[in-house]
């Protein structure tokens, strides 16, 4: 890839950036992850969504861990928005003890809020049956029914899901106008041993708040299913697709935005000290998007990145009517 630096010419460091990923991933046989990023982009350019997700215009600009953390806070930033994320405890039904649940984190997280989300615009109803309705939306997402460690691994991400408290923030001329929120009011928690004889704690139904589920319906950004498909194997690329959906349509008119390398780090680059080592795995991860969001109009230069204004993944008149 090419690398860089303030110094190069960055004119069309966008078409030079996707032309060696191109020649990198040409030069050896495709693994099973750009297979189906090939064939679901071939199928999102040629025919229309059939299936639509949902993501919470919030929850679309700012998220969770990447990774498995001991952290009972987590904190991140988009622009004046501030988050942070405070891990849930719940009664264990076997020792009739609190226990404390861990931060939800990585692309399981992420694939339970759109599952979550998703469900919830389609019924228009507060309470989701988890364990009715999950194990298909996974199925369709990655093309084939989850083994048992898979099941096992969303089951407790839906659990921290539930218990997790939310608090965001914005600073505006000088005030702070801070939310306390849980996306998640109600669930039941089970004590289950699976086939490999570990004990799970998991909801079997949740019920999200009542100002999440209103303002959800106001708020839900349509995501291309197989495309969420596609990127399930990356919780940034989930994010950056995510960002994307809510961002490009809502650039006025012919203007540009351009959103800073620092400021892309603070929202997307947990884990990565040095922008510059963040910029690399960035640059890899959005040309995974672009394949999936054929319409997105960015360019990355040395500044940042160039948004322009673009169509959304999904047409307004695919969209269901609440």
């Amino acid at each position: 890839m090419s690398k860089l630096n303030n110094n190069a010419d960055f004119a069309n460091v966008g078409e030079i950036i996707l032309q060696d990923t191109d020649l990198q991933r040409l030069a050896k046989p495709l693994s099973r992850v750009d297979t189906r990023l090939v064939r679901t982009a071939e199928e999102i350019r040629q025919n229309a969504a059939d299936e639509i997700s949902y993501q919470h215009t919030i929850l679309c600009q700012t998220g969770f861990p990447y990774r498995e953390t001991n952290l009972r806070r987590w904190e991140r930033r988009n622009g004046r928005v501030f988050l942070e994320i405070e891990a849930g405890r719940v009664l264990d039904p076997d020792t009739e003890r609190y226990v404390d649940l861990p931060l939800p984190f990585g692309s399981k997280a992420r694939l339970i809020l759109i599952y979550l989300c998703s469900t919830a615009v389609r019924l228009q109803s507060q309470t989701i049956d988890v364990d009715r309705t999950m194990t298909a939306f996974i199925t369709q997402l990655q093309g084939r029914e989850p083994n048992g460690p898979e099941i096992r691994k969303f089951k407790q991400q839906i659990a921290a899901i539930a218990g997790a408290s939310i608090r965001m923030a914005t600073v505006i001329e000088g005030r702070s106008l801070q939310v306390n929120s849980q996306l998640v009011s109600k669930f039941d928690i089970l004590l289950k041993k699976d086939d490999y004889s570990q004990r799970v704690l998991w909801p079997e139904t949740v019920e999200l708040t009542t100002d999440f589920f209103n303002t959800l319906r106001d708020h839900a950004v349509p995501l291309d299913q197989r495309a969420v498909g596609a990127l399930a194997h990356s919780a940034m690329a989930l994010d950056v697709y995510a960002w994307l959906a809510q961002r490009l349509c809502r650039i006025p008119g012919r203007s540009d935005a351009l959103v800073p390398w620092f400021s892309l780090h603070e929202q997307f680059g947990s884990g990565y000290k040095l922008i510059r080592q963040f910029r690399k795995i960035f640059l890899e991860t959005i040309k995974d998007v672009l394949t999936q969001y054929p319409a997105a109009n960015v360019l990355p230069t040395a500044e940042g990145l160039i948004l322009k204004r673009s169509s959304p993944p999904i047409a307004s008149t695919k969209l269901l009517n609440p």
